[in-house]
């Protein structure tokens, strides 16, 4: 059997439960210490993947820089750094951010259309072509087993909340990461950590607490998803 990513999502959020303001405006308010228990956590992954918005917002991805982290990963067998994986179904990234000029390894995941526009330069390592639905959503079941088969057998998902949830509708995320910061955004459209529609009390994913820290005025919660039918499988 077809095997996918072991998945971790890893979010700061605000203590009201956002992981941006009404503007979605890059996330800073977290401290140096939870973006050392980011590099940490990552350092752990073969591939990290996030949303075209989430790299909109910030204009660069977060390489490892820590080199006792790097040298661990050379012991374990691992490339320096993860692959860094875009998600876009329309492909249209702006090739001047400052992602394009930092040192580590970019695939993009987009549809067999607008794959052609990355065609002619190299800016990404390999295009990942996905099928999408009849309403133009990527089937995340069969690009997850192509990621495994690419050698992407543990993956840390980094936003934004459209694709956490596309991510949880299928049972494909095993753990989460919430850094809780010390400060409120408000707001009824301030992203969450998870989007989507979302799911009925009588239909919502349970969480198993696995840890707890308490660093400075920062809590980090780590936890295990529950589901009741099981993970994602072939």
């Amino acid at each position: 059997m077809n095997q996918r990513p072991h998945t971790t999502t890893i979010l700061a959020i605000t203590a009201d439960g956002k992981i941006a303001d009404y503007t979605r405006s890059a996330a800073r308010f977290s401290s140096a210490t939870d973006k050392a228990h980011l590099e940490s956590q990552i350092s752990l992954v073969d591939g990290v993947i996030f949303g075209a918005g989430t790299l909109r917002a910030y204009g660069t991805s977060l390489p490892i820089s820590n080199t006792k982290l790097m040298q661990l990963r050379q012991n374990r067998g691992q490339i320096p750094q993860p692959i860094h994986l875009v998600v876009s179904a329309s492909g249209e990234i702006a090739p001047g951010l400052k992602f394009f000029e930092q040192p580590i390894p970019r695939w993009l995941l987009t549809t067999q259309d607008n794959s052609q526009l990355w065609q002619n330069n190299n800016l990404f390592d390999r295009i990942i072509v996905g099928k999408t639905d009849a309403n133009s959503n990527f089937e995340w079941s069969e690009i997850f087993f192509q990621l495994y088969d690419l050698g992407l057998q543990k993956l840390a998902i980094l936003g934004g909340g459209e694709l956490v949830a596309s991510l949880l509708a299928i049972r494909a995320i095993d753990e989460i990461w919430l850094t809780v910061c010390p400060v409120i955004f408000g707001g009824v459209t301030a992203p969450t950590p998870v989007g989507g529609r979302g799911w009925l009390q009588s239909e919502c994913i349970k969480l198993d607490l696995l840890e707890v820290k308490h660093i400075d005025r920062e809590v980090f919660l780590h936890y295990r998803v529950i589901y009741l039918t099981g993970t994602m499988e072939r």
